[in-house]
């Protein structure tokens, strides 16, 4: 694995910097004038649109655009009951977790007469995009569907690209269906992102967007949620990563494993290894070369370990501080007493604890959500829950005694911003009596 290793002390900040950079995404400028103008036809023509677009970008020409009952029954008899009873698994395990995330409403009498209420309602109508470029992706279906079916929104709609053959991948429509979302759609790329934020006759206007892409996704994503007329997104990301904690107790195969498992999704995903011990560097490097052999996708992820790091820093601590400055979408901790690093550990997608947890059990089934914040966004964003899938409104009620005790304070703050109206509003009705 001949991939950039540096001794983090070594180094001065810019170099921290320019070691710890992600692989640069595509040419933003000319991706995103091409999704403008995707944008602009699927608005413009609806199914027509969609049609071309899919038979120009796809080279599938699509009649019925929806994926239909009898297709959905022909794709669970495609699968095989070991596939059924994966999917199911999963469906359960991150409905259980999903289940456990809602949260009462609440009610607090701020002061006498003086009522405050935050109730959750679920969002009205959601679109789930899942991805099938060089890899079909069921599991995204599964992570976006239960979460939907559980708050209750009462339209979910799936857009998935279609197979050269005309038909939607099998594992995919039995993951939605079997997640509760049977309408289905064969479009994918910018053109289903903007289907979905629009509206045509056959895919209705949601409130708002989920799931991961490529490029030409993200961006569609940024462009309709900046738009009024368009619909929110769950989060910007971009291509996946991986960021493994390791001592010398850690496991030279497990880590290599857990490395490769990331790589294999793209070329353009990141890997990194931050350990205490140049020996078990020089160990996994060794396990990569050997496990490269064995798959499938190995050219893919040779592209990926391009941008592959190691750092050997001094300590866990040290360990710690470049993971939390890196922000990564997923975290492994595999060292001695893992879960003891927790508490320091303030940036990342989702976490993964000690030597029996690879990452691919997350991007399964263990039952957290695989849909996280990629491209140091971990910063600032949490991975898909439940609460994206509500939106929460206050209430207040006041007697009239409440509205007494709350008269002064509201008469002097609006006087300091000389808004006169909203004074009145209040010395109106206590004139008025009882």
């Amino acid at each position: 694995m001949p991939v950039q290793r540096a001794d983090w002390n070594t180094l001065d900040d810019a170099s921290q910097r320019s070691f710890l950079r992600r692989p640069a995404v595509d040419d933003d400028a000319a991706i995103r004038e091409a999704v403008l103008g995707i944008v602009a036809d699927v608005r413009n023509g609806g199914d027509d649109a969609l049609r071309t677009l899919t038979a120009r970008l796809d080279g599938v020409e699509l009649a019925d655009l929806r994926v239909s009952r009898e297709e959905i029954d022909a794709a669970s008899a495609s699968l095989s009951p070991e596939a059924i009873e994966a999917i199911d698994v999963a469906i359960a395990n991150v409905r259980c977790f999903h289940e456990a995330q809602r949260s009462p409403d609440i009610a607090v009498e701020t002061m006498p007469g003086v009522r405050c209420e935050r109730v959750s309602r679920a969002i009205g109508a959601v679109g789930l995009y899942v991805p099938a470029g060089t890899a079909p992706l069921p599991s995204a279906a599964v992570m976006l569907a239960v979460p939907a079916a559980i708050a209750g929104c009462a339209t979910r709609i799936v857009c998935t690209p279609p197979r050269p053959d005309g038909q939607a991948d099998p594992a995919v429509v039995v993951a939605a269906a079997r997640a509760g979302v049977s309408d289905i759609v064969k479009i994918g790329g910018a053109q289903a992102i903007a289907a979905m934020a629009y509206g045509t006759p056959s895919v209705p206007k949601v409130d708002k967007i989920f799931g991961p892409g490529n490029a030409w996704v993200t961006c569609a994503k940024s462009v309709v949620s900046s738009d009024p007329d368009g619909a929110a997104i769950d989060m910007p990301a971009g291509p996946s990563e991986v960021l493994v904690i390791a001592d010398e107790s850690a496991s030279a195969e497990f880590v290599a494993s857990d490395l490769l498992s990331q790589a294999e999704h793209g070329v353009d995903s990141q890997v990194v290894l931050v350990t205490t011990s140049g020996r078990l560097a020089d160990a996994v490097e060794e396990q990569v070369e050997q496990q490269l052999r064995l798959l499938s996708r190995a050219e893919i992820a040779r592209g990926s370990l391009q941008h592959a790091r190691v750092l050997i820093v001094d300590d866990l601590d040290m360990a710690v501080e470049v993971s939390n400055r890196y922000a990564p979408e997923h975290l492994i901790l595999q060292c001695e007493n893992a879960r003891a690093l927790l508490p320091a550990i303030s940036t990342a997608g989702s976490v993964f604890v000690g030597r029996w947890t690879p990452e691919s059990v997350g991007d399964y089934c263990s039952g957290t959500n695989h849909v996280l914040p990629t491209y140091g966004y971990a910063r600032s964003y949490s991975g898909l829950s439940l609460d994206q899938f509500m939106r929460g409104m206050t209430v207040q009620e006041l007697t009239r005694d409440g509205l007494i005790g709350l008269s002064g304070t509201v008469i002097t703050l609006a006087g300091l911003e000389g808004l006169d109206a909203h004074a009145a509003a209040v010395t109106r009705r206590l004139r008025a009596g009882s």
